[in-house]
């Protein structure tokens, strides 16, 4: 096998690929109250927005499940960063010539989607089968993902920054300026080592997978871990200006922006020290956590108070995906890129439900829900903690779940 050090520029070209990956993600978000009063597009239709991104994202994954093994890395990698590139510029530019802006949207969301969705199928895999200690895997698992985080952060400030500068007015060049970052990358890529795919006769079947209780416990904790992430990613910062009443920037800053830096501190800070704790403790702490945030998010009566339990919950989904990324590949070491990608998939299923469920629950607190939404302390008729007090239930199943199979099992072959 190649030596580790002849693989460091394809690991942090892997890193800027997550960066890549928080781009796509986090870009249209942002914009949400853009769109909202620029284009008079309704919360549910926002949320619509999210779910189709993961939703695209969830297609992908399961179309790559049984190619990329076949045809090896490089190949999706840079398809991946072309079509990353061509979303955000079309996003820039297609709301205005689009029969309707809601429909120019879409169009750009699954154009970048599918490179989203290639790039969470890919990523992880190069990374976990670069030249590495055997106990040192998890750690570098949640480091690679610690990325998606700062390129999250990156994001939020930026975009704030320049939005508070220039105005909104100016919104299309933001998408383009973005775009530099996976157009460099995509160069970068073209050039580095790639490690072999695990081998036809090695890898662990699919079928056999899905087969095995402990790996369909798996997939509930992507899909759970994946909701409870990006509902309160997605929503944070519409919730932050329409629920709480902050401004643009100050909710940007202070909802997804240290929601991103909290994400991040926690994976990096298992990627450095995680090894000294039980992975399986520290999940279930973080589910329970990330569902107390929840409720503190849509109960609080003071606002700055529900902004924290928003940024803090960042800091306790931070491991849920990296983690279950961890516990599932050490238990199933040779499944091979087929069932990254279905961990993925399972964990776009939660991406797409978790931030249109919540978009649903918002609107349903001016009708239904209306009993609930009374008792909660107002947030400007968005509906918002409604949604977020019910969805507290995600990442409690995703607690339990990880409680039910935590005891040891033996690893497949």
């Amino acid at each position: 096998m190649p030596s580790p050090l002849t693989f460091v520029a394809t690991r942090r070209a892997c890193y800027t690929g997550f960066v890549v990956q928080a781009i796509v993600n986090n870009i249209a978000p942002l914009l949400f109250i853009v769109f909202h009063t620029q284009f008079a597009i309704p919360v549910a239709e926002l949320g619509g927005l999210a779910a189709l991104n993961f939703g695209v994202q969830l297609l992908t994954d399961l179309a790559a499940m049984k190619v990329v093994d076949r045809v090896g890395y490089r190949r999706p990698v840079l398809l991946a960063h072309v079509l990353s590139v061509v979303g955000l510029v079309l996003l820039a530019f297609l709301p205005g010539i689009a029969p309707t802006p809601f429909l120019g949207l879409a169009a750009a969301v699954v154009v970048y989607a599918i490179g989203g969705g290639l790039l969470e199928v890919l990523m992880s895999p190069v990374v976990e089968h670069l030249p590495s200690p055997q106990e040192a895997k998890a750690a570098g698992m949640a480091m690679l993902h610690s990325f998606y985080c700062w390129g999250q952060l990156a994001v939020v400030v930026v975009t704030t920054g320049l939005l508070a500068v220039f105005g909104i007015g100016l919104w299309p060049l933001l998408p383009v300026f973005w775009a530099i970052v996976p157009l460099a990358n995509l160069l970068v890529f073209a050039r580095v080592p790639f490690p072999d795919t695990v081998p036809d006769e090695h890898r662990t079947p699919i079928r056999s997978l899905l087969g095995t209780p402990l790996f369909l416990f798996g997939l509930v904790l992507m899909l759970t871990g994946g909701a409870a992430e990006l509902t309160m990613s997605q929503w944070s910062s519409f919730f932050a200006e329409q629920g709480v009443g902050a401004s643009k920037a100050v909710g940007d800053l202070l909802g997804p922006g240290l929601f991103a830096l909290l994400m991040g501190v926690s994976r990096f800070a298992y990627g450095m020290w995680g090894q000294r704790f039980s992975l399986e403790d520290l999940l279930v702490g973080s589910g329970a956590g990330a569902a107390v945030c929840y409720v503190v998010a849509a109960t609080a009566p003071v606002p700055a108070v529900s902004l924290l339990a928003c940024a803090l919950c960042g800091l306790f989904v931070g491991l849920l995906w990296p983690g279950t990324f961890s516990l599932t590949s050490a238990r199933f070491p040779l499944g091979g890129a087929g069932m990254f990608a279905l961990l993925a998939l399972a964990g776009d299923g939660g991406g797409t439900l978790g931030p249109w469920v919540a978009g649903v629950l918002a609107e349903l607190a001016s009708g239904p829900l209306a009993p609930l939404a009374a008792v909660l302390p107002a947030d400007g008729d968005s509906g918002l903690r409604t949604a977020l007090l019910l969805c507290a239930v995600i990442p409690a199943v995703f607690a339990l779940t990880v409680l039910r199979v935590r005891r040891p099992i033996p690893v497949a072959a």
